[in-house]
């Protein structure tokens, strides 16, 4: 049984939005598999399919590019996946080095805070007065 869905009923079924969903079919990642007497795009279970697997990808942080070749990568399946594992490997040293750059964050405003006592004033304020002192160049 083939189901035709509007886009609002796409958006409800996939938890997505309507604007996520037009932004996808511009840019070609899904489409419309018909047009309804009104002229509305109808989408099918392919479409709910492919647009959970684009959200997936857009929750791992994946770009449309990226998504864009593994739809590409996936209507090939007998082709060797070595361009899939080099794109996931670029990501988890992307995050590794995210992860660096805020342990780094976290322990420079523990220090930060560190400078200053509740019982201070503000004039007295260490944090002020350490992120005054800071040299911007």
């Amino acid at each position: 049984m083939r189901i035709n869905l509007k886009i609002g009923e796409l958006a409800k079924q996939t938890n997505c939005t309507v604007q996520s969903i037009r932004h996808y079919d511009k840019e070609g990642l899904i489409c419309a598999s018909a047009r309804s007497e009104g002229n509305f795009r109808l989408y099918d279970k392919s479409t709910v399919e492919r647009l959970m697997f684009i959200k997936h990808c857009r929750s791992l942080d994946l770009s449309i590019i990226e998504i864009r070749q593994l739809l590409q990568l996936s209507d090939s399946p007998d082709e060797r996946c070595d361009d899939i594992n080099r794109m996931i490997d670029s990501h988890v040293i992307e995050v590794e080095q995210r992860i660096s750059d805020l342990q780094s964050l976290r322990k420079q405003l523990k220090s930060l805070r560190n400078s200053c006592s509740d019982q201070r004033t503000v004039k007295q304020c260490g944090i002020l007065s350490n992120l005054s002192s800071h040299d911007c160049t």
